[in-house]
Parts: C-alpha cells; sequence; structure tokens
C-alpha cells in the first residue's frame, strides 16, 4: 500500500491489517513520520513530534505481534495528544509561554489508556494558550492552519488535533472540549468530533474536580474510529469524581445497529443564532437525508436563547480565573488576550455572582431535560459559518450581522457544554469555496451510543472519507 494510502486508512482498518499481520507497525508508524515531515510545516498542525520514541514503541508493538502476544484494540495504530494534555517525559506547553519548557512526568488517564491499549504516540498537537478560543495560535507555535484552505484557520482549541487528521498526519488524535473545543476545529476541518457525556470518560490529572464543563473525546477521519477510541477511553476512574459507571457497551460494535424510530428535532439557529444561508441549506438537506433512513425530523428549539452566552462565560471565568491566578503577576504581557478578557470578567464577579449562574445553569438543565423528553436527537449546525480567514479570533459577521465575541461563531456548541450532554459533528458537504460545513448531533444525557448510531448512520448514507484536501 502507497505511504500516502496508509496515512488515510483508519484506525479500525489499521489495526485489523497489524493484527493479521498484513501491515507492520513500524510500516505504519514510518509513513506517518513521513506524512508529518513533509506536510506538517504547510499547516503546523504538530507542536511536538516524537520520532525516536514513536518508532521505539512501534518496533516493541511489532516483537508483541511476532511473540503471538495478546493485543490491544489500538495495537500499534498511531495517534497525536493536545498540547493541553499531560505526556510523560513528552514537552507539555499548554500553548503558553509560562509553560514553553514543561516536560510532565506523569501521563494523563487517556494517554495511559491509549498506551495500555498498544497506541503508538506521534507528538503533540498545537492548541491556543490554556484552549482559550476558538482559533488555534500562540506564542510558542504561531497559527496552525486548514489543509482545506491554509489561508484559513483550523478551528480550536483543538485545532492542532484535528488538522492532523484532516492532512493524514495520524488517523486518529485527543481533544478537550470546553466551549467547543472537539467540535468547532472538527467540523472546520472536515473530520469527526466527539464530546461524550460529561464524566464518560475521566479526566486526570486535572485541578477541579466538582464543577467543570471541559469533556475529552476523540477527533476522527470516521465514526467507527471515534466509537473504537471510545471503547478504551471511556469508564470510570477514581480519581475522577465525575466519572461515570461503566455501561458495558462495545461502542464499536454497537454503533451499525441504525436508527429507524428515532424522533429528532432539527434546529437551524437555537431560536436566537445568526447563521450563514449556505450552511443553513447545507444541514438542512443533511438532516433530509436522515428521514430516508428512518428518523423522524421536526424544526423545533431546545429553549435556548441569547442568554446563555452570558451564563457560559460567568460560570467558566471564574474557573479559568482560579486556575490562572498564579501566573498573572509574572506572564500576563505574554498571555493570549482573549483568555485575558475571561479572566478579567472574574475580578468583577462575586462568589453570590457565581453561585447564582449555578442557579440559571440548572434551570437552564430543567428546560433541556424536558425537551429531550419529546426527542431522542437534536440536529444543527457545528458552526454558524465556515472556517474564516488566518489571523483573526473570529469572523467580522454571520449572515450580515455583526460578530463581537467568539461564542456567536459556535453557538450550537458551548450550550451542551453546560448541559454535559453527548454531542458530535460529522461532515455533511462542502461551501462554494470548498470549506467543509458540519452536521452536529446531540443527544439526550448518557446517550453517548445513540448519539454514535446516528452518525454512523449518516456516515453510511453520506459518505465522505474518500474526499480529501489538495496538500
Amino acid at each position: 500500500m502507497p505511504n500516502d494510502e496508509l496515512c488515510f486508512t483508519s484506525a479500525v482498518d489499521l489495526a485489523a491489517a497489524i493484527r493479521a499481520r498484513r501491515l507492520s507497525p513500524v510500516e505504519v508508524t514510518t509513513a506517518v513520520l513521513a506524512r508529518i515531515d513533509k506536510i506538517n510545516p504547510v499547516v503546523n498542525a504538530y507542536c511536538t513530534v516524537v520520532a525516536d520514541r514513536a518508532l521505539d514503541e512501534a518496533r516493541r508493538a511489532e516483537a508483541a505481534v511476532a511473540k503471538g502476544e495478546r493485543l490491544g484494540p489500538l495495537h500499534g495504530v498511531p495517534i497525536s495528544f493536545k498540547d493541553l494534555t499531560p505526556t510523560a517525559g513528552i514537552r507539555t506547553t499548554f500553548g503558553s509561554k509560562a509553560f514553553e519548557h514543561n516536560v510532565p512526568n506523569e501521563d494523563a488517564l487517556v494517554v495511559e489508556r491509549a498506551r495500555a491499549a498498544g497506541a503508538v504516540v506521534i507528538g503533540k498537537t498545537n492548541t491556543p494558550e490554556f484552549g482559550c478560543k476558538g482559533a488555534t495560535d500562540n506564542l510558542i507555535f504561531g497559527h496552525t492552519r486548514n489543509p482545506w484552505n491554509r489561508d484559513r484557520v483550523a478551528g480550536g482549541s483543538s485545532g492542532g488535533a484535528a488538522a492532523a487528521v484532516a492532512a493524514g498526519l495520524a488517523p486518529i488524535a485527543e481533544g478537550s472540549d470546553l466551549a467547543g473545543s472537539i467540535r468547532i476545529p472538527a467540523s472546520a476541518c472536515g473530520v469527526v468530533g466527539f464530546k461524550p457525556s460529561l464524566g464518560r470518560i475521566p479526566r486526570w490529572p486535572m485541578i477541579n474536580g466538582y464543577t467543570g464543563m471541559s469533556h475529552l473525546g476523540p477527533i476522527t477521519r470516521t465514526v467507527r474510529d471515534a466509537a473504537l477510541l471510545m471503547t478504551v477511553w471511556a469508564g470510570p476512574d477514581e480519581r475522577d469524581p465525575q466519572s461515570l459507571p461503566a455501561t458495558g457497551e462495545d461502542f464499536g460494535r454497537a454503533i451499525d445497529t441504525g436508527v429507524k424510530g428515532l424522533r429528532a428535532a432539527l434546529s437551524l439557529d437555537l431560536g436566537f443564532a445568526a447563521v450563514d444561508q449556505e450552511v443553513r441549506r447545507i444541514v438542512a438537506a443533511a438532516a433530509k437525508s436522515l428521514t430516508g433512513l428512518g428518523v423522524s425530523v421536526d424544526e423545533a428549539h431546545p429553549g435556548f436563547d441569547g442568554g446563555v452566552e452570558a451564563l457560559f462565560m460567568d460560570l467558566t471565568a471564574p474557573i479559568r480565573a482560579a486556575a490562572m491566578a498564579p501566573l498573572l503577576p509574572t506572564w500576563r504581557e505574554q498571555m493570549d488576550p482573549m483568555l485575558l478578557l475571561r479572566l478579567d470578567r472574574a475580578t468583577t464577579m462575586t462568589a453570590v455572582d457565581s453561585e447564582q449562574a449555578t442557579h440559571r445553569r440548572t434551570a437552564l438543565w430543567q428546560t433541556v431535560r424536558r425537551f429531550f423528553e419529546r426527542y431522542d436527537l437534536l440536529l444543527t449546525p457545528t458552526l454558524a459559518t465556515a472556517a474564516f480567514p488566518i489571523g483573526r479570533v473570529y469572523p467580522d459577521e454571520i449572515d450580515g450581522r455583526p460578530v463581537t465575541n467568539g461564542l456567536q461563531w459556535f453557538p450550537f456548541t458551548y450550550p451542551f457544554n453546560l448541559t454535559g450532554q453527548p454531542a458530535i459533528t460529522v461532515p455533511c458537504g462542502f461551501t462554494s469555496d470548498g470549506l467543509p460545513v458540519g452536521l452536529q448531533i446531540v443527544g439526550r444525557r448518557y446517550a453517548d451510543l445513540t448519539v454514535l448510531r446516528a452518525a454512523r448512520a449518516f456516515e453510511l448514507a453520506s459518505p465522505w472519507t474518500e474526499r480529501r484536501p489538495e496538500l
């Protein structure tokens, strides 16, 4: 198989071929590293590549195959981790000058589980400082560019991860999602990004174990690969007090059971958002295709309004400020202005303000809960418009309405960090400029498998994986 074809082969197929001895882990890893050497200077998806270490891991994986040892579900498959995720012995900067030379001595839990499943860690992908915005750039590594148009952003904050997967620089990647940071770049780069239910994939290490809204999840080219990673990563861990009990589900085996009889609502603007007309048309057509698979689709809004934006800011500003406060005296002048806006907002809030925000969040959940008593799924665009020009933090306007903050570019993603529900983005078309558009599928709380089933059914009905960016 040609090297570039290997680089665009799914993780499911790579793992199967390695188990059957049709491919070797060294062959796969060498192909991916060669493509990174060629393509990464163009897109800047990786900020750190550990080629020698990855080849050592691949050789050990190959030896295990030769010895007939028991192989994990990701045996020999290359994977990347976001530069917010600690990796023992591999530089992890969080996109911040304050941690430019930081090398952790402990793997994050998702790294532990990927390694235990046999994955080969290729390196770290670029992120804005502490994941603070929906475009990926920082003072250490610069901009990550969209593989479909290098003059456009890759999204954020897992922009490096999504760009890497889209460009064939590893089949699977890890991302994190506080406001849409898995789904935003996955949509912008034309790949799959899944934010599971809060707690489905445990977080460790962390400093906030109780009021956080950040989810970990997979960024992949196929829904099957996302389900494979869920099988590896899901399950409780006592280090995360929000982690959910095991369900016993094998996500990879269960996603092909179909969607006939499911009830879905379609909301093209959540009742308040400005949305590009071309995006509306593409997503409406994608939703209509699900009706042919046995899903009933009604147009309905879940009950959000413009006030959800202020609520999100009031909830997350104190979380960020508490974590970042020790850095401000020394590093403020070298911190991202978008991050500083969040930190400064927290200084105007009282403890009572913060607690009242949790009351508003609870009331919002009750509204959404009632909505999902009627529907199994909610279908929306993932982003309000396709990727905008690089060098900006958000687009100037959407559908003729001026944009004043980044949340207006991704009004469909962050509300479901407030509610903790599972949500996935899958590619559903391209604009006239050749930029990807994503369909977001949201499910009931804890109904991760239902969301994956719907995404898989759509993937089979509207295949996209053969279309690749020209690099």
